[in-house]
């Protein structure tokens, strides 16, 4: 199903979230995380990206983020972290993971064996500093909801630590002097 989310202030801060198809547990070791870090970087540093939190999951992503065609920008991200990270499952020999994605491919998906991702990227406008702090909070907290840590600065690929301490994580986030 298609999402009826729209963007509607391309000057706007929105909250974003991105799936795996069947919420498939993709990032499970460092080389599918830094798949997805290393290309937010390189839009953040080519295409002028700019992010404000974000938290990496094993099956999706949260990001709040600041572009002038956000749409643009994230099928891009989405289409090349997917050709990565199916490379990235052929070295890994995971064919039991290249199977599922190509099991759960939807039917007018033609151009491609194999689906990564689900559609969409659900943007929400954030409207006010109260929703901006309940969506950093939101997404800080998803690892710690999940029992993977049990402080939200103990995530490795989320910007917790930074609005902690101050200290970069593996996407760097931009002030909102930016």
């Amino acid at each position: 199903m298609r999402s009826s989310y729209k963007i509607l202030d391309n000057k706007a801060l929105y909250f974003v979230t991105s799936t795996i198809v069947e919420w498939i547990p993709i990032f499970t070791s460092e080389n599918y995380f830094k798949i997805l870090a290393d290309v937010v970087t390189f839009s953040q540093n080519e295409k002028s990206l700019k992010v404000f939190a974000y938290v990496i999951m094993d099956n999706h992503f949260h990001m709040v983020l600041q572009h002038d065609n956000l749409t643009n920008i994230m099928k891009s991200i989405k289409s090349y972290t997917a050709k990565k990270i199916l490379e990235q499952l052929e070295t890994d020999r995971k064919n039991w993971v290249l199977n599922q994605l190509k099991y759960y491919k939807l039917k007018h998906k033609i151009e491609s064996k194999f689906q990564v991702w689900q559609e969409s990227f659900h943007p929400e406008q954030i409207l006010t500093e109260k929703m901006l702090m309940q969506k950093i909070n939101y997404i800080h907290y998803n690892p710690v909801k999940r029992g993977y840590v049990i402080k939200p600065e103990d995530w490795k690929y989320s910007s917790a630590s930074y609005y902690l301490t101050g200290v970069q994580g593996e996407i760097k986030i931009n002030g909102y002097e930016d």
